[in-house]
């Protein structure tokens, strides 16, 4: 699933309102049910659409997370202060 895709979309209320791990679970499951095989085209297409909305919802999460955690760092004074994590 590319990165931007469904870029245009807008997230159903439903996945914005999800969880991390509630998102990630279905996506989970979502991605079990693909992989067997026995869902119609029709299904299965659904079934992508809203596994590649889970993902950018659980990636756009980690982002979020991301942007909180900081790392403490000394000063040559020996203060003590934070910068943003650098966790690239």
């Amino acid at each position: 699933m590319a990165d931007n895709e469904n870029a245009g979309a807008a997230m159903p209320a439903e996945i914005a309102a999800m969880s991390f791990e509630q998102a990630l679970a279905e996506l989970q499951e979502l991605v079990k049910r693909l992989e067997k095989g026995d869902a119609k085209l029709d299904d299965a297409i659904k079934s992508y659409e809203r596994g590649a909305l889970l993902k950018q919802h659980c990636e756009a999460k980690l982002r979020e997370a991301q942007m909180k955690v900081e790392k403490i760092v000394l000063g040559a004074n020996g203060s003590v202060g934070t910068q943003p994590a650098d966790l690239d």
